[in-house]
């Protein structure tokens, strides 16, 4: 049965669903029965109208109707939310009102709840997700190590006790073909229920000879062990090969020097290959009506090996800014390895006291990181020494002949092991003051430590620190549709590695402000935010020590956010998200990966100024069965190519039409048209010789079974 705390988090969650554009009352009730009995962890029961920052949730829905199959296409749809350098298409990378984490890492994100995203397991695939929340603001409070912009939080698609299943089928240009399996059922009467989520995609490229597979399995098992007591195991197991690609250079400061589908590593170099294997487990207990203790577990062990031919980076070694054709390349091997263990327990409430109601939330966790890292390169001899062709494993751009050159043999560049150990503890209470205010206030405790060895030398370097994050918010409601709101957090984010001495680097630390207004009127509902973010202890170049950092820079990040979704009349549901944002550098540093200077006033790396969404799409009849039709926009502007340069990437306008239409009541027929103007664009850059360039007009068609 369900208790009544639970019902009130069922009805919270069905409530915020409703609010996003074509979600049917049918879906919703689905929704009501898969998150049976599990309260989602660090949010207490606040409904979105009553807490103190944005938050944005998309919907399964919304991603399966524009065909979005990778998280980091979903997150397009957030204008808060910039894509950031993705390893060469290994890792999903992304920016939240302006600022990154570390950029040779993938950025982290949570998994129901949990730090998840750490590690190598490649882009993560949209299968499985129930919905993505984006949480921006300060959120440190709670969940701790992170970036001052947000966190995204991928909650999993649960197990229902009414059996139903899906398998759809997709194929596309560019050899595109994908399958996938969503099934869910009793297996022990009224107790415990199972789901499986499969994919199985095949996919060529627009770019020359790329090509990529990937196989996931998401299990996930349900079990009421009691009136009170509930148990929920999530797994992930997936394998993704891809191949390593830098994208297209620039030559001569023109984008267009090249076609976009040109690839400019080695075929014969292979995909490189990543695994990904976690687990989650969750034991939540209903004490009473208004207490809950929730319990869970999580490890996420990844790997990524595989070779790779890349362009250098260093212009005293780079032919190509000699000729305009000759590109000299790195080749280079990896082995990463990441094992991510967390471990937590909340326990949340509801009371009054001195008039005020308040829900209350105290919880412990421990976190436990290892980072792995073996990594061969060689690099091309410096010009002045007159290298040939071969020494410098050159490709000509104009004219790619692949495997002119044998690979040559990439010496040790690094051998090492950076582990980290923290625990935290935190506390927040909201307490609603009659009907007008709500008042938010929290904290966390942080103990870490961090050694790193250098395992070629048996050096070992280890630095240890506590921090405090404070957070504290409100809520005025204006009426009973609209409400003012304000918040404040700290925060900090650990830095890998050392200085040039041995010294381990400090971390980052931020703080974040917030002011916003929520509305609701009609079928519509929304969201105005103003935001100022400041982080210091960025990493830079040591100018007297290369190849060594300091934690010496200071950016900041501020801007204006507008979000709307709902339906108009008409039967018209509607997506916008706009955003303005300024991110800056604000201290004068040498990049630490380029090794230019960078001053103050310095845009940060593809953040651009203003970014923007907008989706439509109209439900109708089409032979008397339900058919759907819709387009999407999204505009980015100019943004900055490279650190310290004023090399841009120029803005792009994209176009998405889908459509749908339910042959019989089991069958439904899906079509999808991205980049429908055929716009050339980039996704992002790192350097000028590393631009991603966007896939040009695609067409796809689906089909997809109920049973």
């Amino acid at each position: 049965m369900l208790t009544r705390s639970s019902i009130g988090v069922v009805a919270l969650l069905a409530s915020s669903v409703v609010m996003l554009p074509g979600v049917s009352q049918a879906q919703t009730r689905v929704e009501e029965v898969v998150v049976t009995g599990q309260r989602q962890a660090y949010r207490s029961g606040v409904p979105l109208q009553s807490t103190p920052q944005s938050i944005t949730v998309i919907s399964a829905e919304t991603l399966e109707r524009v065909g979005v199959t990778r998280l980091t296409d979903a997150l397009d749809l957030s204008a808060s939310v910039a894509r950031q350098n993705n390893f060469g298409g290994l890792w999903d990378s992304f920016a939240i009102r302006g600022f990154a984490g570390d950029e040779n890492l993938p950025s982290g994100y949570l998994v129901n709840g949990f730090n998840a995203g750490r590690g190598f397991g490649g882009p993560r695939d949209a299968a499985g997700i129930e919905r993505i929340e984006i949480l921006k603001g300060p959120n440190a409070a709670l969940f701790g190590r992170g970036e001052p912009g947000g966190s995204v939080n991928l909650v999993t698609k649960r197990p229902a006790f009414e059996a139903a299943g899906t398998i759809g089928v997709r194929v596309g240009e560019f050899d595109f073909y994908r399958g996938e399996l969503d099934w869910t059922g009793p297996v022990v009467g009224d107790r415990v229920a199972v789901r499986l989520v499969a994919v199985y995609e095949d996919a060529g490229s627009f770019r020359d000879t790329v090509q990529s597979v990937r196989r996931a399995v998401y299990p996930s098992v349900f079990a009421r062990l009691g009136a009170r007591t509930t148990l929920t195991y999530d797994l992930e197991a997936l394998r993704q090969e891809i191949p390593f690609d830098r994208g297209v250079p620039s030559i001569n400061g023109r984008l267009d020097a090249l076609p976009r589908s040109r690839f400019l590593g080695e075929p014969g170099d292979g995909p490189v290959t990543a695994d990904v294997l976690g687990h989650q487990l969750q034991l939540q207990h209903d004490i009473s009506g208004d207490w809950s203790l929730l319990i869970g577990a999580s490890r996420r062990d990844t790997d990524l090996e595989g070779f790779s031919s890349e362009p250098e980076l260093a212009a005293s070694r780079q032919r190509l800014f000699t000729d305009g054709r000759s590109l000299s390349r790195q080749y280079r091997f990896r082995d990463y390895d990441a094992e991510h263990v967390v471990l937590r327990a909340e326990l949340s409430g509801r009371f009054m006291v001195l008039g005020g109601e308040h829900r209350l939330l105290l919880g412990a966790d421990r976190d436990a990181f290892d980072n792995s890292q073996f990594f061969l390169r060689f690099r091309p001899p410096a010009l002045s020494s007159n290298p040939s062709a071969q020494q410098g494993y050159v490709i000509d751009v104009l004219t790619p002949v692949y495997g002119r050159f044998p690979p040559p043999t990439p010496p040790l560049q690094t051998k090492r092991l950076d582990e980290q150990r923290a625990w935290g503890v935190y506390l927040q209470d909201h307490i609603r003051f009659g009907d007008r205010l709500e008042v938010r206030l929290g904290g966390r405790f942080d103990d870490f430590e961090q050694t790193g060895t250098n395992r070629a030398t048996g050096a070992v370097t280890r630095f240890g620190d506590t921090r405090f994050s404070p957070q504290v918010g409100a809520v005025l409601h204006l009426t009973s549709g609209a409400s003012l709101y304000a918040a404040y957090g700290e925060g900090f984010r650990q830095n890998f590695g050392a200085n040039a001495a041995g010294e381990p680097f400090a971390p980052e630390e931020s703080r974040s402000t917030e002011i916003g207004l929520k509305a609701s009127w009609g079928g519509l509902s929304g969201n105005l935010a103003l935001f100022s973010l400041q982080k210091t202890n960025v990493l830079a170049s040591d100018p007297s020590n290369a190849g060594f950092s300091l934690a010496i820079g200071e950016a900041e990040s501020r801007g204006v956010e507008v979000d709307l979704q709902g339906r108009l009349p008409g039967e018209i549901d509607l997506w916008l998200s706009w955003a303005w944002v300024e991110a800056e550098v604000s201290k004068q540093v040498i990049d630490a990966g380029t090794g230019l200077l960078i001053r103050p006033g310095d845009r940060l790396i593809n953040i651009p100024e203003h970014r923007a969404s907008l989706q439509l799409a109209r439900t109708l009849r089409l032979a008397g069965r339900e058919a759907m039709l819709g387009g999407a926009v999204q505009h980015s502007g100019e943004r900055l190519g490279e650190t310290g340069s004023a090399f841009e990437l120029p803005a792009h306008t994209l176009v998405r039409l889908f459509a749908r239409w339910s042959v019989t009541e089991r069958v439904e027929v899906s079509a999808f048209l991205d980049n429908a103007l055929d716009e050339t664009w980039y996704a992002n850059s790192y350097s000028r010789l590393w631009l991603q360039p966007g896939a040009p007009r695609t067409a796809s068609v689906g089909l997809r079974y109920r049973f």
